[in-house]
């Protein structure tokens, strides 16, 4: 039987076993750095399929090797990650998070269970496999500065380097089926902007006697906006967002501070550095021309995500094989963010998309909200597809 076919019966055979893991996965959900049970929960299934793993990689990590027959040295990593979303579920499954205020709304549940499936699917034929295939379940990619530069620290890509690495997220936008893949530049650098303006605050009735940080918060918003308009390259993507202000006053009260915060996003490094300083720059000249100060505060975050040109073709023409040409889709950049970048800068690598939505059983949902699910015939999908994808580049 050619591994196409073998792998697919296996997807089939596993994909009720998988489901059950993705449901109580979704069910238990665990916020960055907080994944303690998870880990313990996938280290029972690794340990009961014979897999060896290390736990405790980048916290609350696991990294696992299954060894094929032959050429151990040559290493494909494949990578899911694990943590959940500060969010409260609304949609009614049985499934439903039992933790309140806690949901894995961006799929990462799927993200381990197909992960897991592959596993299952890899293990069973292990001993056709001419290498090994590296699993790495990561922590923490919600928060800065995600867990998989952690995980890159603690070795979790040496001794050897792999020579491919592939990660697979959930995308509603597609329906369960198909997948999506796009070379070269893919995800945006992400980093988080915190002004503080500072003023005098006083009694709204008198004006005269404050200097009014609402009133400069407001001019240093329009101002920035030059940053894209003006000063950033029209052929260089990038976003300048602010999603929060807080100026503690009332309808007679001007208070003393205002704080703002915010997102730069952009897929040049130079620029991104630039683009810090003209933010502080123009920020705080726009203060003191008013009598009031800004303080800015950047956490840095994931650097932009880079598709290996060669190892996206090769992405394409496999899942082709998988799912067929027609359900194989181009995708363009997006300003989202993801940690897998620190992967993608290490190692060649691959970050494609899993169609999880299905219209006809209205799920449609984006990820990221209360209501988020997935049309778990995707699972048979992702797990296959990721097992294929690994051989063929072993193979390869």
């Amino acid at each position: 039987m050619e591994i196409l076919e073998k792998i697919k019966n296996l997807a089939n055979n596993f994909h009720g076993e998988i489901v059950a893991v993705r449901r109580h996965l979704h069910a238990h959900p665990e916020l960055s750095l907080q994944e303690h049970k998870t880990a313990a929960y996938l280290a029972e299934q690794l340990t009961a399929m014979g897999i060896e793993f290390k736990a405790g990689v980048a916290g609350t990590g696991l990294v696992a090797n299954i060894y094929g027959s032959s050429n151990r040295e040559r290493v494909i990593a494949l990578r899911a990650d694990m943590d959940a979303l500060p969010i409260m579920q609304e949609n009614q499954v049985p499934y439903k998070s039992v933790f309140p205020g806690v949901m894995h709304a961006c799929g990462h549940d799927a993200h381990m269970a197909c992960l897991l499936g592959a596993a299952k699917i890899l293990n069973s034929i292990k001993d056709e496999l001419p290498g090994t295939i590296r699993l790495l379940f990561q922590p923490s990619e919600e928060t800065y500065q995600g867990g998989a530069s952690q995980m890159i620290a603690e070795g979790a890509l040496d001794n050897p380097r792999p020579v491919a690495v592939f990660g697979q997220h959930v995308y509603p936008q597609l329906q369960a089926g198909k997948v999506g893949v796009r070379g070269g530049m893919y995800m945006a650098s992400t980093d988080e902007i915190y002004l503080k303006v500072t003023g005098k605050g006083g009694h709204a009735a008198m004006p005269h006697l404050v200097v009014d940080p609402i009133l400069i918060t407001s001019h240093i918003l329009v101002a920035l906006q030059q940053v894209v308009s003006r000063r950033a390259k029209p052929y260089v993507p990038t976003v300048l967002s602010f999603g929060k202000i807080i100026g503690e006053g009332r309808t007679n009260v001007i208070p003393d501070m205002v704080t703002i915060d915010g997102t730069f996003r952009t897929f040049d490094e130079e620029w991104r550095k630039t683009a810090h300083s003209l933010i502080g720059e123009i920020a705080s000249n726009v203060a003191k021309s008013m009598g009031g100060e800004c303080e800015l505060t950047i956490e840095h975050g994931y650097p932009f995500l880079i598709n290996d040109e060669n190892l996206a073709l090769k992405f394409a023409e496999w899942a082709g094989d998988y799912v067929g040409k027609e359900n194989v889709s181009h995708l363009d950049i997006t300003m989202g963010a993801e940690d897998f970048a620190y992967f993608s800068q290490i190692a060649p690598a691959c970050f494609y998309r899993l169609g999880t939505g299905n219209e006809q059983k209205g799920i449609t949902s984006n990820i990221h909200t209360t209501t988020f699910d997935i049309d778990e015939d995707a699972l048979k999908t992702g797990m296959g597809l990721m097992a294929y994808l690994a051989v063929k580049q072993l193979e390869g």
